[in-house]
């Protein structure tokens, strides 16, 4: 019934409610949840929370979320810094580097290109990108926005530019999932599948 929740308990539940692809339902679940916690918990989460904007910065080079600048990517002499990962948010770094498939370092454009939303080259770090290939020895640009419209199209303008500045630029490979049933494919996902086969001849 409303009204019926404390306050303090109706705060955290519309907080938590921010959080993408929480409902009401679950965000008062995960509050009560807390609730539930021994009080030295629930501080030591509000202050995990806290510390975030106090310590976390963006990366002076690389542009991800680091509590260091440069941060530790960047800073590592054994990454292979002719290769540069273009990415769309820190948490595609983040992915990526769980992987463990690539040792060269990142750019962090912050976002995708989305005219309609007001959303333009001049919103995102591409003159960044284009300064860093001119002044750093990069010999490779790798690509890897997501395969949507709007990382498509950031993709495609990426190429446009690095290629005039004879800048080698691929694009990472889309398609069928491991473990992923053919006939569930979308034909977007199985027509970016067909373009980035691999010659098995070899």
């Amino acid at each position: 019934m409303p009204g019926s929740m404390p306050p303090a308990l109706e705060r955290l539940v519309k907080n938590l409610q921010r959080l993408p692809g929480v409902g009401e339902k679950s965000a008062t679940r995960h509050a009560l949840q807390i609730l539930r916690w021994p009080s030295a918990q629930a501080r030591e989460l509000a202050e995990s929370i806290a510390l975030l904007h106090e310590r976390i910065g963006l990366c002076s080079r690389c542009y991800t979320f680091s509590e260091q600048d440069p941060c530790s990517i960047c800073s590592n002499p054994k990454r292979e810094d002719s290769i540069i990962c273009v990415v769309e948010e820190p948490g595609d770094v983040l992915a990526i580097e769980k992987a463990g498939c690539f040792q060269g370092l990142y750019h962090v454009l912050q976002g995708v290109l989305a005219p309609m939303e007001g959303i333009g080259p001049e919103q995102l770090k591409i003159r960044e990108l284009l300064a860093r290939v001119q002044n750093e020895a990069v010999k490779e640009v790798i690509i890897a926005t997501s395969s949507t419209a709007a990382g498509e199209a950031t993709a495609s303008y990426l190429s446009g530019l690095l290629s005039e500045k004879g800048i080698r630029t691929s694009r990472i490979a889309c398609g069928i999932p491991m473990g992923a049933d053919l006939k569930y494919a979308d034909h977007v996902t199985l027509k970016r599948a067909m373009e980035c086969r691999t010659d098995l001849s070899r």
